[in-house]
């Protein structure tokens, strides 16, 4: 088993894990660690736990202290730093004239680095900047790009729902969204209603996704045949929240809907595919009788000639009586075969060579 504390360096950012050295740590404690950028003043939001060592990844930074008023002190003239060199970096973006949006500025606890976080659409070439920042302040600098969700999450702000934004309250990590996760909870896909105030998908989109990827199992989709306690139906619309659906059933009239539990209706499967079939057939079917009940009676009908003694149409042209003769005369004479494609045959070489020969006495 492994000691260790979770510390947290922003009211809403991920939590750490570090080892203790052996020094008890109660939870809202400020505690001094050693991080990857130097030192760091940051809240122990969980005491000393022991943990199993698989779920630590070695080594573990140390905690140097326990937090002191002098370090307390150091932390708010950090902080004012901050916000000066946020306004001279400002000034010096646009005397060099770069595409870049400054969000916000950190310094490490020990003014070992000062971190610059930007926006911007592409790529931008800042060395210049970085060296007028490095002769202003004296220090190590480092500039960084980070996406839209991001600063959103360092300035922080109101949603459309009127509380404040969700990544910069509680959300540790940001969890992928995709469209899809509004079609599945019938949200209308209008960018604007479905964005945030960062330009992306709402985070919330996530939170229901699972209930309803649950219900989608069990409601069927709209436009399916299914059968309910009162016969066949096909599905007008449903409700997954409230687990019903809308059927329009096959003895119904066309435009009456009867209301389902989902659990009471089964899913035909195959049967939307041969619907439309069975539809054509059956109007088919209803023209045909129209047309036989708008017929008259058969005693009324005019009376048709035989087929034997119809007189040939023009389509279709009478056949000689001499065909027979004309057969026999065909007959006799020798007919002709046409070969279909290909080259005619040549002589063979042999025969050639024979047809020569003979003609050879002859001309002697």
């Amino acid at each position: 088993m492994t000691t260790i504390i979770g510390v947290r360096f922003k009211p809403n950012g991920k939590m750490y894990y570090f080892d203790p050295q052996d020094i008890p740590v109660e939870t809202g404690t400020g505690v001094i660690v050693e991080t990857a950028r130097g030192l760091e003043y940051g809240e122990c939001v969980q005491a000393n736990t022991d943990v199993p060592d698989q779920t630590v990844v070695q080594p573990l930074k140390r905690m140097l202290r326990v937090a002191t008023d002098a370090d307390r002190k150091t932390l708010e003239r950090n902080k004012k730093r901050a916000d000066e060199a946020f306004i001279i970096c400002k000034r010096k973006i646009e005397e060099r004239g770069l595409d870049m949006n400054l969000v916000t500025v950190e310094c490490t606890f020990d003014m070992n680095k000062m971190l610059f976080y930007f926006t911007a659409d592409g790529r931008v070439d800042f060395r210049e900047l970085v060296k007028d920042l490095a002769s202003v302040f004296r220090t190590r600098i480092e500039l960084r790009q980070i996406g839209v969700r991001d600063e959103a999450k360092m300035i922080g702000g109101l949603g459309t729902c009127g509380r404040e934004l969700c990544c910069s309250s509680y959300l540790e990590d940001f969890h992928p969204v995709s469209i899809n996760m509004a079609k599945d909870q019938n949200l209308s896909l209008n960018p604007a209603k479905i964005s945030g105030t960062c330009g992306r998908l709402m985070c919330c989109l996530k939170y229901e996704h699972e209930a309803y990827a649950e219900l989608q199992k069990v409601t069927p989709k709209q436009g399916s045949v299914v059968d309910t306690p009162e016969g066949r139906g096909k599905v007008i619309s449903t409700q997954m929240l409230r687990g019903t659906c809308k059927v329009q059933l096959d003895d119904s009239p066309e435009h009456s809907l009867t209301e389902f539990q989902c659990a009471d209706c089964c899913v035909v499967k195959g049967a939307c595919r041969n619907r439309q079939n069975a539809a054509a057939l059956a109007e088919e079917r209803r023209r045909r009788e129209e047309a036989e009940s708008a017929r008259p009676p058969r005693a009324e009908r005019p009376a048709q000639p035989d087929k034997s003694e119809r007189a040939p149409s023009a389509a279709e042209p009478a056949a000689p009586e001499s065909a027979p003769a004309a057969e026999g005369a065909a007959g006799d004479a020798p007919k002709r075969r046409r070969r279909r494609g290909g080259r005619r045959r040549r002589k063979s070489s042999g025969g050639e060579a024979q047809a020569r020969h003979e003609e050879k006495p002859a001309e002697e």
